[in-house]
């Protein structure tokens, strides 16, 4: 080779390989100070993470004496994604595994199951103990009665002192059980891959009154085992919400730790899940309660088993969707019978309402909480969807006569086992699958609760969106830059400009089409009147919305009741719209939330009927229209 080629060639390779230095010295700009990728220490939460938030183990009393034998191990196994089998032996897996779990044992009495049925010396020392531990030895109708029994003594605060002081916090098996617990939450909490939080309930119900809590702690075991949970019963426990509002107090102020409650159910308090006035414990709904409940419970469970829990058509008699999954018989023992006036403190829509009256007297919101879904289940199993759907409790795993029993029966009344409901699960928007980011987004109220398909929904609000913006490659940029997600507050401006809001839904791959995205609103009047509102902002199948802002004419109905099956022939896979309030005025208080719902599809009732060859009662609903609850946004004049 010539000289002067080689030369060349030599030249040529030095200048490439210093080309990088020349160029950064041209800019003035290191690579670490250049802004390139646009996902680069970007936290916007471009992630739904899937989970169940209310969760038991035979380690609940109530799990435990009706047979769950599943273990917390395997809670956890199945909500993974592996095949596990039931307390009965019959093989389930979810269809898809979820992202974070928390199992919520009830912390009354934990334990105490499986001293009764195996007969403890501290359990046949009380003279209820032994006659229980008997019952349970004769097995069948027998067990079953006793263990209704134990629960109604629970329930109505009879139960013998001694067996309360026995399972209640510092006692050694107390101790244990709560380890056990902790422990088995650390060791399938994998952070990035599968979150297993750290929780508990907190189970007040007195007179049947159902006052439940749920536990969620962002810690690890370092922390959540310095102190023990609180319980209800007497004389140890109170079933005052206050104390429990002290106990996460030390648990934060002495302890280091994070943690809040949320409650469900409000449909079976008979009134007293939402007071406005009195509280069941004898208190009054004045500042500092509302001051306290507005920090201690920034989340609500909306749906879940026991009934569906955001509105009843006695409420909402304009709202043709409110009449589904109601339980509204009685409280959780069926003791009292339900009156029409106790509905106005039993649901979300409503306490959102009330909230804003009760901010506007107060300075502060007691009901401003965002919305979750969860099982409640008792089998250990983590089951949500109409066609695998394994019920409360064992007794009610899929069997031909579990539609036609009662499942909770008293004199007064009833609750036929065909109403149980197959729901819900919890959509968290969050950056990262750990415990921190995942606690932190409920916290802010980032969450929406569905009866049980994971459709992916967002709702943004603001006062500059515009139709170009669901156009954009990332609407979700467009809407955390224009205004706030769910869960957040919009401010007063200065302009009479209306607020506009960004929401879209898809389905869930595995589910249904949908119906129709709806914007609900509340709000509070300059004479102190509350209203409500439903509109359609997107409909499916070219349907068309009136100028009372509804969508009149129904989807349609493919479900064959034969085969327990549905077309997608009708709804689209996706909808999403931008809406301006035509109502608004800026001087009212108001909260706006989505509902997305699907196309009709079948009840787990009609898979029974279809699988098992169930009979199934004339009064059972055999079709649905699965749901889903966006957190609101909240507007205040002030």
């Amino acid at each position: 080779m010539p000289y002067k080629s080689a030369l060349k060639i030599v030249s040529i390779a030095c200048l490439l390989a210093h080309a990088p230095n020349v160029f950064a010295s041209d800019t003035g700009t290191t690579a670490a100070q250049m802004k390139y990728s646009p996902h680069a220490n970007n936290t916007q939460p471009n992630n739904v993470y899937w989970g169940d938030s209310h969760l038991h183990t035979g380690l609940s009393l109530d799990a435990g004496l009706f047979g769950n034998t599943v273990t917390i191990d395997d809670a956890y196994r199945l909500a993974r994604g592996e095949q596990i089998n039931s307390a009965k032996g019959m093989p389930l897996k979810l269809a898809r595994p979820l992202d974070w779990l928390i199992i919520t044992d009830h912390t009354d009495l934990m334990g105490i199951a499986a001293d009764i049925q195996s007969g403890t010396d501290n359990i046949l020392d009380i003279p209820k103990g032994k006659e229980w531990h008997e019952a349970f030895k004769k097995g069948g109708k027998a067990a079953g009665e006793a263990a209704f029994d134990l629960i109604q003594n629970f329930a109505q605060m009879t139960l013998p002192e001694q067996m309360i002081l026995d399972y209640s916090p510092g006692s050694e098996v107390f101790g244990n059980v709560w380890k056990t617990i902790v422990d088995a939450s650390e060791e399938h909490n994998e952070p990035g891959l599968f979150t297993a939080f750290i929780g508990f309930e907190w189970t007040s119900v007195p007179k049947g009154f159902n006052l439940h809590r749920n536990v969620i702690i962002r810690d690890n075991a370092d922390v959540a085992l310095k102190i023990q949970p609180p319980t209800t019963q007497p004389p140890t426990g109170s079933t005052d919400p206050l104390e429990l509002y002290k106990w996460l107090e030390e648990y934060e102020s002495k302890h280091g730790g994070r943690a809040f409650a949320f409650s469900h159910n409000g449909n079976l308090s008979n009134g007293w899940m939402f007071p406005t006035d009195k509280t069941y414990a004898g208190g009054t709904v004045d500042k500092e309660y509302a001051r306290l409940r507005a920090k201690w419970e920034p989340h609500y469970e909306v749906t879940q088993i026991k009934g569906d829990g955001e509105s009843h058509p006695y409420l909402s008699p304009d709202d043709e969707f409110s009449d589904y999954e109601n339980w509204d018989v009685g409280n959780l023992d069926i003791s009292q019978l339900k009156k029409p006036e106790m509905l106005k403190g039993e649901y979300a829509r409503e306490a959102l309402k009330q909230g804003l009256a009760l901010e506007k007297k107060l300075g502060y919101n007691p009901y401003k909480f965002g919305f979750g879904g969860a099982t409640d289940s008792h089998t250990s199993l983590a089951t949500a969807d109409e066609d695998n759907f394994f019920g409360k409790s064992t007794s009610v795993e899929p069997s031909k006569d579990r539609i036609s029993h009662p499942f909770i029966e008293s004199k007064l009344g009833k609750i036929d086992g065909y109403m149980l409901v197959a729901s819900g699960y919890t959509g968290v928007w969050a950056h990262e699958n750990t415990r921190a980011a995942l606690f932190d987004a409920i916290e802010r109220k980032e969450t929406y609760g569905t009866t049980g398909p994971r459709m992916t929904v967002r709702f943004f609000g603001g006062w500059d969106y515009n139709k170009a913006d669901l156009q954009a490659n990332d609407p979700a940029k467009i809407g955390y830059a224009k205004g706030v997600p769910m869960g957040g507050d919009l401010v007063k401006q200065k302009s009479d400009k209306a607020p506009s809001f960004m929401v879209y839904a898809m389905r869930d791959p595995k589910s249904a089409y949908l119906d129709r995205v709806q914007i609900i609103k509340g709000w509070l009047d300059a004479k102190g009147k509350l209203h409500e509102r439903v509109y359609d902002v997107a409909v499916s199948d070219e349907r068309e919305i009136d100028s009372s802002g509804r969508a009149k004419q129904a989807v349609g109905n493919t479900v064959d009741i034969e085969t327990a099956t549905w077309s997608n022939s009708i709804g689209d896979s996706q909808l999403a719209s931008v809406w301006v309030d035509p109502d608004f005025d800026k001087s009212e208080s108001a909260f706006y939330y989505a509902r997305v719902l699907e196309i009709p599809t079948p009840r787990w009732v009609l898979y029974d009927k279809v699988r098992l060859g169930a009979e199934i009662p004339k009064e059972a609903e055999l079709i649905g229209q699965e749901r889903a609850y966006s957190s609101p946004i909240w507007y205040s004049p002030k």
